[in-house]
């Protein structure tokens, strides 16, 4: 394992989370790395897959200010600068790797459930940005065995 300068922690803000969170805050401790965040709202439309016949602009602004406040108020816990704090709109795996690019990201450290049966054949968000770059990824498993 190389030295890391800059970690991307991926967070979906769930119960469990806070696993993921204290393995990403130790690790840019112990590598004296850089700490960014990001956090990617699924447009209604793609999280629950079609068109709605009503407009749902407004529960989508009221997601995404929830989003920003859970963000910053992170943010502030880890002492990750607000430019180094990332809310983004779109497919939740494209959106990571996209970030982690852009900003010399060289590990990303998110959670997984470990699924099996369908939701593995399906696939998984950790499982797409693991496939998908070329950056070390560390997935944390969380939840129940």
């Amino acid at each position: 394992m190389g030295q890391y300068t800059h970690i991307l922690l991926a967070a979906d803000f769930n119960q469990e989370s806070d696993k993921v969170v204290h393995r990403a805050k130790a690790l840019a401790a112990n590598f004296h790395a850089k700490l960014s965040i990001v956090h990617v709202l699924e447009p209604i439309s793609i999280a629950y897959g079609g068109e709605f016949p009503v407009d749902l602009g407004d529960l989508h602004k009221e997601l995404e200010k929830q989003a920003r406040t859970q963000l910053t108020t992170l943010g502030e816990q880890l002492n990750v600068a607000p430019e180094n704090q990332y809310l983004e709109v779109g497919i939740t795996e494209k959106e990571i790797l996209r970030v982690a690019k852009e900003q010399g990201v060289d590990l990303i450290v998110m959670g997984t459930h470990g699924r099996h049966g369908l939701a593995l054949l399906l696939g998984s968000t950790a499982n797409a940005v693991l496939h998908h770059t070329e950056i070390d990824v560390l997935a944390v498993r969380v939840g129940k065995k």
